[in-house]
């Protein structure tokens, strides 16, 4: 019963091994598909980047093509320009600046995508291309390995296998050695008990009579004895010899199962992850890192390469500037928009007499007309000035209207999973179809209402200047007249009137945005070279104009840009350039002397043949561009810069020359003069009038009406003188105040609407000398509707 269960026993624990074994061998083959499938999955991953990449790169190369395609369309129709000159100056415009940089950028952008396109095949597919011959090559020497690997833990499978059949066999007959010996042992013990039986048996009867039977059943039982005892020895030492071989046996298995066991997990848990990461993935994954980084540095290079591109236009864009460009426009075509010349006197058979005749019997209808322009004037100013107000706002909202910012499309490249939110994102931008419409109705609108408003400006400008100046010649003519019959002027009235003309040579506009700059603005990076406010620029100059002082005191809310705006657009519209054409050539000629000193003494020598107002305007700006120029490490404006500023708008180069080589020898005799400005004017005590003092103020001997202390001071003593030395002559007239005024200054006189004034004498175009409430001063003739017309002009 014993054998048979061990037999079945044995049998299942082989069979046990057996299937287990199978098991491992599956897995041995399945291993290896796995990585043959690996391998597969990689070199079709990489076929399908050299694909997608190979493509990509004609996409690259055909958007390169596009792109230079239309940057050449339209630099090819810019350089079919017949005027290349033309074509030239425009590109000084800012817009045409940015419309340049745009055509730039796309010739750059193709560029780089043809340099992409050609990183992506010669440069990235082959590097996938290694990369594939690599893997294939490595997963083949993998292989082998990995069998090797296999067939060596089979081997150990199959000592194992063999080691526990021995110690099997060994340890059964071990077995059965022992089932023979103990066998033996009970056969022993039988025998010697049947040998007890029987010798108890026998022991009564007598030793005579039985004595041959008995030794012969002796010896029978002896001899059997002593078979069965060499069997037992026999088997006794078959046991042990078998008992030994199978302790050896069961060692050796025991030390083959170790052995197998540590075999399967180190190949398991070592082998294969060093067969998958040292030989079926070496250097796979880093050659496709190298890969994937050539191409995110190329791609970041093109996106870098577009951002300084687009940061060139988005300056070029931050820097439009219609005023600038207006004024590089006119400086560029300074022939075409320079005003022409005065039209003259022609005399008709003889007549040379070019002057009104202001005698008897015309006086006094000249007079007579002189006031009804002068009431005519004062409405249509007031009137005008309005319709200004009117035009100035519709232009800021036009301005509001198209300087809106709508132009942040970030919202339309957040993208979202239902393609509905995109939908409504996009729906509800600025540009849609119902935005558009609206905005366009209403600017439409407002723009023709605008030029509505800026026509009637225009013309009412224009009337106004005609009528001024008939107004203003024959108040001269009259003025003149007038002064020719006073008998009784005088010598502190002359003397005071001698003092007002020569101060004069330097204009309010002037003289009061100098000293502006000369106390605000000397260190102000960038004066006179960046443009101001065309708005402020504008609403100083009409200030000017009227006969205001808009810089007058010491606020600084004044944008300093504008104001140098201001004073370079005065010299630039005079009617007379500060540098007359006809000393063109002689002060070009003293450029090439190479000796500083040498060269301002002929400057001198050249400009002392001018008129003595326009030199003391010349000593007086170069006085005062030469203490800027002193600051030039904070204003970043040296003499040369200055010069380059103020060459174009001093001097302009006389028809027929060479604008670029000439403009140079402008700008190098500006800037001469600005340095030997000493040495080239005369001293205030050779050229009487306003000297410029870097305190910001005209010097003491400078009789400016336009000084702040001391010019008050004179005005008030010249009022009175005249009023003194007229009373005899010139009785006072009465006038009513249109408008309240606010006097600015102790000088001017302040009054309600309706207010009754008192005037003496006409101070100038826009001022008259007045009593108001027993004080003297200045009036505002703009506010005042005066009622005699029968008031002896001085």
């Amino acid at each position: 019963m014993t054998s048979p269960a061990k037999f079945k026993k044995d049998k299942e624990i082989i069979a046990e091994y057996d299937t287990q074994v199978k098991e491992i061998r599956t897995q041995l083959i399945e291993q290896l598909k796995c990585l043959d499938q690996q391998c597969e999955l990689r070199v079709q991953l990489l076929q399908d980047l050299q694909d997608f990449f190979r493509k990509k790169a004609e996409i690259e190369m055909d958007y390169s093509r596009n792109l230079e395609k239309l940057a050449e369309r339209f630099l090819a129709k810019t350089r079919s320009t017949k005027d290349q000159q033309f074509k030239k100056d425009q590109n000084v415009l800012s817009p045409v600046n940015c419309w340049n940089l745009l055509l730039n950028q796309v010739k750059r952008e193709s560029r780089d995508h043809t340099t992409l396109s050609d990183i992506y095949l010669n440069n990235i597919i082959p590097r996938f291309v290694q990369v594939s011959e690599d893997s294939g090559r490595l997963f083949k020497k993998s292989k082998e390995v990995g069998l090797q690997l296999q067939e060596d833990l089979m081997k150990v499978l199959n000592e194992l296998y063999t080691v526990m059949k021995t110690y099997h066999m060994y340890n059964a007959d071990s077995i059965s050695a022992q089932s023979k010996l103990k066998e033996a042992e009970k056969q022993e013990e039988k025998q010697i008990g049947k040998s007890v039986k029987q010798e108890d048996k026998q022991t009564p009867r007598s030793p005579d009579s039985t004595s041959n039977v008995r030794f012969e059943e002796k010896h029978v039982r002896r001899s059997s004895v002593k078979k069965i005892e060499k069997m037992k020895e026999k088997r006794q030492a078959k046991y042990t010899e078998n008992k030994l071989k199978a302790i050896k046996a069961r060692n050796e298995y025991l030390l083959a199962l170790e052995a197998t066991n540590a075999s399967v997990f180190k190949y398991y848990i070592h082998d294969l992850s060093d067969l998958i990461d040292q030989c079926c993935d070496l250097g796979y994954h880093a050659s496709l890192n190298r890969a994937l980084r050539t191409f995110l540095s190329a791609e970041l290079n093109l996106e870098q390469s577009k951002h300084e591109g687009l940061d060139a236009i988005e300056n070029a864009v931050e820097n439009l500037d219609a005023n600038s460009d207006k004024q590089r426009l006119m400086e560029m075509y300074n022939n075409v928009f320079c005003p022409p010349m005065k039209f003259e006197f022609q005399p008709h058979m003889g007549d040379m007499v070019s002057q009104l005749c202001a005698q008897q019997p015309v006086q006094s209808e000249l007079v007579q007309r002189c006031q009804q322009l002068q009431s005519r004037l004062s409405t249509l100013k007031i009137e005008n000035e309005e319709v200004k107000k009117t035009m100035e706002a519709t232009l800021q909202t036009i301005q509001d209207i198209v300087t809106i910012e709508d132009f942040d499309v970030s919202d339309c490249f957040q993208y979202s999973n239902s393609m509905e939110s995109v939908k409504s994102t996009v729906s509800e931008t600025f540009m849609s179809k119902p935005s558009i419409a609206k905005r366009r109705a209403n600017q439409q609108e407002t723009e023709q209402f605008y030029f509505t408003k800026m026509k009637e400006y225009l013309e009412g400008r224009n009337l106004i200047t005609k009528l001024q100046a008939k107004h203003d010649l024959l108040q001269k003519t009259l003025g003149e007249s007038q002064r020719t019959d006073c008998s009784l002027a005088s010598g502190r009235r002359s003397s005071t009137i001698r003092k007002q003309d020569s101060s004069q040579a330097i204009p309010l506009v002037v003289e009061s945005c100098i000293r502006f700059i000369s106390r605000h603005g000397l260190q102000h990076e960038g004066i006179f070279r960046v443009s101001g406010s065309q708005v402020e620029v504008n609403d100083i100059k009409n200030a000017f104009e009227r006969g205001e002082d808009p810089l007058a005191g010491d606020q600084n809310d004044h944008d300093m840009d504008s104001i140098a705006g201001v004073l370079k657009l005065y010299f630039r519209g005079l009617e007379h350039p500060l540098f007359p054409k006809e000393i063109f050539h002689d002060l070009i000629a003293c450029v090439t002397m190479d000796n500083l000193q040498e060269r301002a003494l002929h400057i001198r020598k050249v400009l002392l043949s001018l008129p003595k107002t326009t030199l003391i305007v010349m000593r007086y700006l170069f006085a005062f561009l030469s203490h800027l120029s002193q600051f030039s490490e904070e204003n970043m404006m040296d003499p040369y810069n200055l010069a380059i500023c103020f060459g174009p708008t001093l001097m302009s180069v006389p028809e027929g020359h060479d604008q670029v080589s000439c403009q140079a020898h402008v700008n190098e005799l500006i800037k001469t003069i600005i340095i030997q400005h000493e040495n080239i004017f005369p001293g205030p005590r050779e050229l009487e009038g306003s000297v410029y003092s870097r305190s910001g103020n005209t010097e003491d001997y400078c009789e400016s009406p336009h000084g702040e202390t001391a010019s008050a001071e004179d005005s008030v003593q010249d009022i009175a003188a005249e009023h003194h030395t007229s009373d005899d002559e010139c009785e006072p007239i009465e006038a009513i105040a249109k408008f309240d005024y606010i006097g600015r200054t102790a000088r001017e006189l302040s009054f309600k609407k309706g207010a009754s004034l008192l005037l003496y004498q006409r101070a100038s175009d826009d001022w008259w000398e007045g009593r108001h409430n027993g004080v003297d001063g200045l009036i505002p003739h703009q506010y005042i509707v005066v009622q005699d017309t029968t008031l002896k002009l001085p």
